[in-house]
């Protein structure tokens, strides 16, 4: 059985300060409220440490407040108390507002497309993070908001690659040097960063070709981020992440990160800090620079700032 927190306080009404302050704590906990001043929470919840600090911060005011470690007395009471922490009804809401992002899908701009994406990502997140006992309702949500940003990328980028199953193969760096290298016109973020990649730790003078129509790359060179390319996204690993592999830089911190950012941007996943401001930024460099090959140049100081700032952090 589920080991459980029960927290008791009778606060005072006036002043309000600390009851404002409880209560938006004990929100941001996820506890549930059996009754007036009576509060529940898994021990095992990500959140217990916050609910044996708000027992401090009740005491140091103070109030009397008891912190409880039981354990429900039977199966009923047990499944009493996780149906206070049943969330159904919160993805529900979340699935038809997904819902909605789709059927706007063709008469959004790019603009209100990512946003919607963004706000949705962020709200799964914060549902899932007070989601103690997830089921079912959590996995379907989660594949309609991938299948939701897999139609916007599609989309916006007809020519985004599907990943392959299969299993990528380790490439020595020295046999790469002085290459053409070959992706889709106007790149977006996978592709920039793995151009940025190609030219700081793989091949010392690389050519860059920017396609029109990927079906015509050249033999000779080594295509990138397009399907039947020569790297492009395998698994769940996204264009810039297999390159890393391939060439065996996973050790580099700075890489993995960066490669955690390209990740959320381009297929969607655990969301980086960094993501909104990096999309807003290439997109105005996107429309500064006609040309792709200047668009890359535009590019590379910020990725090379990124990285830097990545492989220095913690």
């Amino acid at each position: 059985m589920t080991s459980w927190l029960i927290l008791t306080a009778t606060l005072p009404t006036h002043p309000s300060a600390l009851r404002v302050r409880v209560w938006r704590a004990l929100k941001a906990t996820g506890a549930a409220t059996l009754r007036e001043g009576v509060y529940l929470l898994p021990a095992s919840a990500p959140t217990a440490p916050a609910l044996w600090a708000i027992e401090r911060l009740i005491h140091e005011n103070g109030v009397d407040a008891h912190m409880l470690a039981v354990a429900a007395r039977d199966d009923t009471q047990e499944q009493t108390f996780r149906a206070l922490f049943d969330r159904s009804e919160l993805y529900a809401e979340l699935l038809q507002s997904i819902k909605e992002a789709r059927a706007s899908l063709k008469r959004a701009s790019e603009a209100e497309l990512h946003k919607a994406l963004r706000g949705l990502e962020q709200q799964l997140q914060t549902l899932r993070a007070s989601d103690f006992f997830p089921g079912k309702a959590s996995d379907q949500t989660a594949a309609a908001l991938s299948a939701l940003r897999g139609e916007i990328e599609r989309h916006l980028s007809p020519g985004e690659p599907l990943a392959r199953a299969e299993q990528i193969q380790r490439q020595a760096i020295e046999d790469f040097q002085g290459r053409t290298w070959a992706t889709r016109s106007r790149p977006w973020v996978d592709r920039l960063a793995s151009a940025w990649l190609v030219q700081r730790f793989i091949d010392s003078s690389p050519k860059f070709v920017w396609l029109d129509n990927p079906k015509k790359c050249p033999k000779a060179a080594l295509g990138f981020d397009f399907d039947q390319a020569r790297f492009s996204h395998v698994g769940d690993r996204v264009t810039f992440e297999v390159l890393v592999h391939t060439f065996g830089l996973d050790g580099d911190s700075g890489l993995q990160r960066l490669g955690e950012l390209v990740h959320y941007i381009d297929i969607g996943g655990i969301p980086v800090d960094e993501a909104a401001g990096i999309e807003t930024l290439v997109r105005g460099l996107q429309a500064r620079h006609a040309r792709d090959d200047d668009l890359l140049l535009a590019t590379l100081p910020v990725f090379d700032a990124l990285y830097a700032a990545m492989k220095e952090r913690p």
